[in-house]
């Protein structure tokens, strides 16, 4: 391997280099944005059963277009940086992200819901290339022994992107939607359902392109501004010697097996988070979006009460007390009714906040030359998010009950904590 002409991006204190702060603060943005995209979509599964009339299975298919195409650009995100530079990909990806969500204006037009699942492919390839270059960019900010916590840090600003989120689909979307139900719906005259769901659309629309426009000045920011390589020197990939080696990390391996099932997990807890209160507590989807709000709300202060706490615990003991927690929760969730169980639904979503970085830090650290390909792992697992949520929508269908169908990311839950168990033995050898 080539020695690296750049400066090593390791410090021996610092969380993060003194003369990295504002890419850091640059990066830490997109953290921000890109969960402010993932639960506006989330939210988009509520407005779309009604503008469309569909079923809990059918509305799933935007969470399989969304985390589709994160599977599909994670790996060649990681080639893209590993031959160039992460400031590429940072660009690239919110070039998509941009474009995504631009096109949300001429779906609003033709009013087509395939459109709709185009546009959001689009975007969540951005945010696949995004996630794939900015969480091992962050990494390499700073000292080793710190890159759990850092990541932790700027993950943190990811569930605050969230609550912007959900705020803006309530009072810019979800408020938008007509009071019909689905069979008033069915006896308009296409007429009159035609211009409803222009309405409906053009709320939807609005969003999306308002925040596209902001993230043309970041872009701006971000080109213009002068961004460590963080390259090891040699943009040379024997991919095929680099997945062999990674195959035979069960470190590894069984990391990516655990966020799989922890983004299916949250994913899925989320989707259907506005559909069970609105069930559960008989409000409309404006109000039931309010427990969604206070879940992310909890979500947030989690994440930096978390964060605090890993200068005292090891960050593999924390995750396994959340895993179990939020475990315990989700039965809540399944088994109870009314407020007993939105409490445990909410409750769900103060212990996963530091799942993601957390099985993150703990599976890439010190992969040396590996660390862009084995974070694109992470990345890919994401897909778990629309394999689980649709099975989740099809036990709800099949079922009659939203509740029952919590029993699916609570089975998800038991994954994490087994592997919790498995990185404690390993620390112990």
């Amino acid at each position: 391997m080539k020695k690296s002409n750049t400066p090593s991006l390791h410090g021996k204190k610092s969380l993060v280099l003194k003369e990295y702060f504002l890419p850091f603060i640059l990066l830490t943005s997109l953290f921000f944005f890109w969960g402010l995209a993932h639960n506006m979509t989330d939210t988009l599964l509520a407005a779309f059963k009604k503008i469309k009339s569909l079923t809990d299975f059918q509305t799933s298919w935007i969470q399989m277009a969304f985390y589709g195409a994160y599977f599909c650009l994670a790996l060649p995100a990681a080639i893209l940086i590993k031959k160039t530079t992460y400031k590429t990909g940072v660009i690239l990806g919110l070039a998509m992200f941009i474009t995504g969500a631009l096109l949300f204006y001429p779906c609003s037009q033709t009013m087509v819901y395939g459109h709709f699942l185009a546009a959001l492919y689009i975007l969540a390839g951005g945010l696949s290339v995004l996630e794939t270059t900015c969480n091992p960019y962050i990494i390499l900010m700073g000292p080793e022994e710190t890159a759990t916590r850092r990541l932790n840090l700027a993950q943190s600003f990811n569930p605050i992107g969230s609550v912007t989120g959900v705020v803006l689909s309530k009072f810019f979307i979800l408020s938008g939607l007509a009071s019909y139900t689905a069979v008033q719906r069915e006896q308009m005259s296409a007429a009159e359902l035609n211009s409803i769901q222009s309405a409906e659309l053009n709320a939807v629309m609005g969003p999306y392109v308002g925040v596209a426009i902001i993230l043309l000045l970041i872009l701006a920011a971000i080109i213009f501004t002068r961004m460590p390589k963080a390259s090891d020197g040699d943009a040379s990939l024997d991919l095929r010697a680099t997945v062999r080696r990674l195959f035979a990390n069960k470190k590894y391996i069984y990391g990516i097996v655990a966020q799989f099932f922890y983004v299916g997990a949250q994913i899925s807890i989320w989707s259907f988070t506005i559909r069970y209160a609105m069930q559960e507590l008989a409000v409309d989807e404006e109000a039931a979006s309010s427990v969604y709000i206070l879940s992310l709300a909890l979500f947030i202060g989690a994440r930096f009460l978390f964060t605090a706490l890993m200068k005292y615990f090891r960050p593999a003991r924390l995750l396994l007390f959340a895993a179990v927690m939020a475990a315990f929760s989700c039965a809540v969730a399944a088994g109870g009714h009314g407020y007993v169980g939105v409490a445990g639904l909410v409750t769900v979503s103060f212990f996963m906040s530091l799942m993601f970085p957390t099985i993150y830090g703990l599976t890439i650290t010190g992969l040396g030359e590996d660390t862009k390909i084995a974070g694109s792992g992470h990345i890919m697992a994401i897909l778990g998010g629309a394999i689980i949520a649709a099975l989740q929508g099809i036990v709800s269908d099949r079922t009659g009950s939203i509740n029952y169908s919590y029993a699916v990311p609570l089975i998800c839950f038991f994954v994490v904590i087994a592997y919790c168990i498995y990185i404690g033995k390993l620390s112990r050898r």
